[in-house]
Formats: C-alpha cells, sequence, structure tokens
C-alpha cells in the first residue's frame, strides 16, 4: 500500500493525496481512541475486580494493559479501514490517517502488532480462556463491526455493539479463567446501553454520517425513529441493570445506584424523544437534550459499574 491519504477533492469526490506530515507521538496515541479506551479499561477493571479469587496487582495490572492496547489495536485498525469516509465527516477529518499524519499501511501495521502482542501476553500473564476472549472481541469490532456491518445495515451498533460490551467480561475470565452469570449480565449490560448512547451522538452528527453514506439509523430510519428507538432500548436497560441486585449478585449500594441512574437515564430519553423538531423531523433546540444524553450515557455507565464494583468490594 502506497503512503497516501483519502481527501475530499473540492467537487465531492473522495481521492487519494500523497502523505506530507509527519506523525507526533500524539498523532500514535491518537490512533488509539483513547476517550473511547478509558470506558473499556474501566469496564474490564471493575469486571477483574468483581471476580472471585482474587489476582496479583502485577498480573492485574498486566490483563488491564492488554485489554486497554487490546481497544487500541481495534480503533487503529478501524481508523485504517474507516480512512475514506472519515475524511468526509467533519468530526472524523482531523483524525491522523485522513489528515495525512500517519500513513494508512503504517496505521495498519501498528494496529495489528499491538492486537498480536495483546492477546499473547494476555494468554501468557493469565490464561489462555482470557486471551481467547480478548481476540474475540478485537476479531469482531474489526470484522463483524467495522468492514461487515457498519456500512450495510442501520443495525451496525446494535450489532457491533456486542465489542464493546466484551471488556467485564474478560477481566472476570482473566481471574476465574471460566464464565458466569455475573459477566454475562454485565455483558448485556453494556450490549443495550451502546444503541441509546450511540444514536443520540448520531442524531446531531447525522450529517456526517450521510455525507459519508454511513446507514446509520437518523439517516435510513429518520430522526424521528431514531428518538422513539432510543427510548424503546432505555426502556430495556433500566430494568436490565437491576438484574444483580434482584439475582443478589449485588447489594443495596448497586441496587439504590442503579434505580437512581436508571431515572436518570429515562428522563433524558423523554426528553430526547419530545425534542421541538420542525415538519422534517429536525431538532429545533440544535439536538441539545441529544446532546445531553450522549453525555450523560458515559457518565451513568461509569457510575453504575463504580457502584457495582464498590458494592461487590464492600459486601
Amino acid at each position: 500500500m502506497s503512503d497516501s491519504v483519502w481527501i475530499e477533492a473540492p467537487g465531492g469526490e473522495i481521492v487519494s493525496s500523497p502523505l506530507v506530515a509527519v506523525a507526533t507521538v500524539s498523532d500514535w496515541m491518537a490512533l488509539l481512541k483513547p476517550r473511547v479506551m478509558t470506558l473499556v479499561v474501566f469496564t474490564g477493571l471493575v469486571g477483574l475486580l468483581v471476580a472471585p479469587g482474587g489476582m496479583h496487582p502485577v498480573l492485574g495490572l498486566a490483563a488491564i494493559l492488554c485489554i486497554a492496547v487490546g481497544a487500541g489495536a481495534a480503533g487503529a485498525i478501524n481508523m485504517w479501514y474507516d480512512r475514506d469516509i472519515d475524511a468526509v465527516m467533519r468530526r472524523t477529518a482531523r483524525r491522523p490517517v485522513p489528515d495525512g499524519r500517519i500513513a494508512p499501511a503504517d496505521a495498519l501495521g501498528f494496529g495489528i502488532a499491538l492486537a498480536v502482542a495483546s492477546v499473547l501476553v494476555m494468554g501468557l500473564a493469565t490464561n489462555v480462556a482470557a486471551g481467547a476472549a480478548l481476540a474475540a472481541s478485537i476479531l469482531f469490532y474489526v470484522f463483524v463491526y467495522t468492514m461487515w456491518l457498519k456500512r450495510r445495515t442501520p443495525q451496525n451498533i446494535v450489532i457491533g455493539g456486542a465489542a464493546g460490551a466484551f471488556p467485564p467480561l474478560i477481566g472476570w475470565v482473566a481471574v476465574t479463567g471460566h464464565l458466569a452469570l455475573t459477566p454475562l449480565v454485565l455483558f448485556a449490560i453494556i450490549f443495550f446501553w451502546t444503541p441509546p448512547h450511540f444514536w443520540s451522538l448520531a442524531l446531531y452528527a447525522h450529517g456526517d454520517y450521510a455525507r459519508a453514506g454511513v446507514p446509520m439509523l437518523p439517516v435510513v430510519a429518520g430522526l424521528r425513529a431514531t428518538r422513539r428507538q432510543i427510548m424503546l432500548y432505555t426502556l430495556v436497560l433500566v430494568p436490565l441493570t437491576l438484574l444483580p441486585w434482584a439475582l443478589g449478585e449485588a447489594g443495596r449500594i448497586y441496587g439504590f445506584a442503579a434505580c437512581g441512574l436508571g431515572l436518570g437515564f429515562l428522563v433524558s430519553a423523554w426528553r430526547v424523544l419530545r425534542d421541538a423538531v420542525d415538519a422534517a423531523g429536525r431538532s429545533l433546540t440544535k439536538d441539545a437534550p441529544a446532546r445531553a444524553a450522549f453525555r450523560y450515557s458515559i457518565l451513568y455507565l461509569f457510575a453504575l459499574f463504580a457502584a457495582f464494583a464498590v458494592d461487590r468490594l464492600v459486601g
């Protein structure tokens, strides 16, 4: 592959352009999608902390580092593959590959090297099952979500959301070597949290996705339908978060936190649903409720998993 990048020509056509910029350390870090990685690492850490049996701190640190590096590897490969559509989307055009600061071939090689290293170290430092789970999460994100679903179906983020739900499962398996009900419930919580989280973003970024030809739900089904889907998934998510409490897997600390946080999520989803719109379904408030819901959803998952960890560790 030549050292070139994809850019948008004045006429709207996507063309190849020679790579001229010099990458910095921050550019290579940006390939790893550090903001996304933060949430991935935290949910993986919770899975590790609440697993029975415990783990030596050094091995635990190695496991979390492998989850972080594996997530970053998947992000780097995603940026390599999506460089053409990233170039025409305002919020992604300044990423290091479409902006010409890192060659596509270098981004791909970097991502593959990190993926292989993270899986091998995870398997050696903890157990083969954890290494296999980490490999499965990377492969799912790259091949199922990025290469297969993202450009083909508006359900891309629903099915592809499974990739982001792996970390607590991986953290648990790193300690125990096997699956159990608790990590599967945590997996399900993240799986059902992903659509309302991401569709809130898609509501105010739908112009970008339409320009790039990505069939996100607001582009294909419309803005009104997306608001309804956010509400419906939230109505499924909130009762699901109470399942650990109902099953005795968590105590009152988590139960009260899940109720309070869930109420906040329902309110934010309701505000998105009832947002003032014009005849075409476009927000008259510049998608303020959707932006607020997106920000709250991040805080929500952090707080929910933190409450689960505190509850289990204190209990």
